[in-house]
């Protein structure tokens, strides 16, 4: 695992890396938008250049154009590679309930400890095709920036010095801490580090982002629409009681996690032998290049 020093100095690199990505497609995203609604939004231009900046981004986080001394690195830290039919079909499964456990988890915790809502811009009065096209390429511009960012290239670089499951914690702290502009608060940073557990461990276990990328929409799209709207009217449990409400999505948190628990083990044992066979590939070729 190398020396701490070397451990810390991989950690620093992968957070650093991640951050830069995630930094330059949210602000992009986030520069269009307002630009979009100064110039006026009846032509939502904004979501279509946007579709081109995570098209031009993803080209290059996977290896293209200059330098091309660092495409293969790029290419490997990305690792977006197409996984078979069925591991696809457990990923959607363990995601969808994943999501339904993590829904819970948001719902209860408002009705625990008071917070503010997640801030959610504004678009009444604007034209149908404004309106749903911002609401997709928002529900794009996450997945395709913070996958690559921290499901990608953060973890891959700290896989290469620690052990799986390590590496997914860390990799699931940068992401918790990347949503500290939603507040500063243990219950809604708790859910978030829940969320990087969940795309960490489908991209180890894939050794891929792409699986999760669908499933990540889908979860961006239900919170969008169906969780975040209804936050600030959640009631505290400290000052009626617990409703009927409370306790149906706090065991929908705990049934749902357990299933969702269930069907990652399966996707576990799919896609074991082809994990011991990328670990012990770059060994092979030490080897062999030694013998040469």
């Amino acid at each position: 695992m190398g020396s701490p020093l070397k451990r810390f100095l991989t950690v620093a690199r992968a957070g650093v890396l991640a951050f830069l990505i995630l930094a330059f497609g949210q602000g992009v995203w986030g520069a269009l938008l307002a630009s979009n609604f100064k110039t006026g939004a009846r032509i939502p231009w904004g979501p279509l250049a946007m579709a081109l900046v995570l098209w031009l981004m993803w080209q290059y986080l996977g290896g293209k154009w200059w330098p091309h001394s660092t495409a293969e690195a790029r290419r490997r830290y990305l690792r977006a590679r197409v996984v078979p039919g069925p591991v696809f079909a457990w990923v959607l499964l363990a995601g969808i309930l994943s999501i339904v456990a993590l829904a819970g988890y948001w719902i209860v915790m408002f009705q625990l400890v008071k917070m503010p809502g997640n801030v959610i811009p504004s678009l009444a009065g604007s034209p149908f095709l404004t309106v749903a096209l911002v609401v997709i390429m928002a529900s794009l511009v996450a997945p395709f920036t913070e996958e690559p960012a921290f499901r990608g290239y953060c973890q891959v670089i700290l896989e290469r010095d620690f052990s799986g499951p390590v590496a997914i914690v860390i990799s699931s702290v940068f992401f918790a801490l990347a949503h500290i502009t939603h507040g500063f608060l243990w219950p809604k940073l708790l859910v978030y580090f829940l969320v990087g557990l969940v795309f960490g461990v489908t991209a180890y276990l894939t050794n891929s982002i792409l699986p999760g990328i669908p499933v990540h929409i889908m979860a961006d799209m239900s919170f969008f629409t169906l969780i975040w709207p209804h936050d600030t009217a959640r009631r505290l449990v400290w000052e009626g009681g617990a409703d009927t409400w409370f306790w149906v999505h706090a065991a929908q948190a705990v049934i749902f996690t357990l299933l969702a628990i269930l069907a990652f083990r399966r996707l576990a044992k799919m896609t074991e032998g082809e994990r011991i066979a990328t670990v012990r590939q770059p060994v092979a070729v030490s080897v062999s290049q030694r013998a040469g």
